[in-house]
């Protein structure tokens, strides 16, 4: 699951959208944490949506292992 929030700021008149904040919970074992942490660190490169957005918005990511 991912639990997304836009953060939107005001210039001059015009509402623009600065940053998004994505958290993930993900159901994995902490075994495991290694394995998603490099995951994590590289999921953007292939995210068709963080590669468009790339330099124009702040995408900033995090995440926390469930049982």
């Amino acid at each position: 699951m991912a639990e997304v929030r836009g953060e939107i700021e005001l210039e001059g008149t015009v509402l623009i959208l600065r940053r998004i904040l994505v958290h993930y919970r993900l159901r994995a074992p902490e075994a495991q944490r290694e394995i998603v942490e490099r995951m994590h660190q590289i999921h953007a490169d292939f995210c068709p949506v963080a590669r468009s957005l790339r330099g124009a918005i702040d995408i900033q990511t995090s995440f926390e292992l469930t049982s």
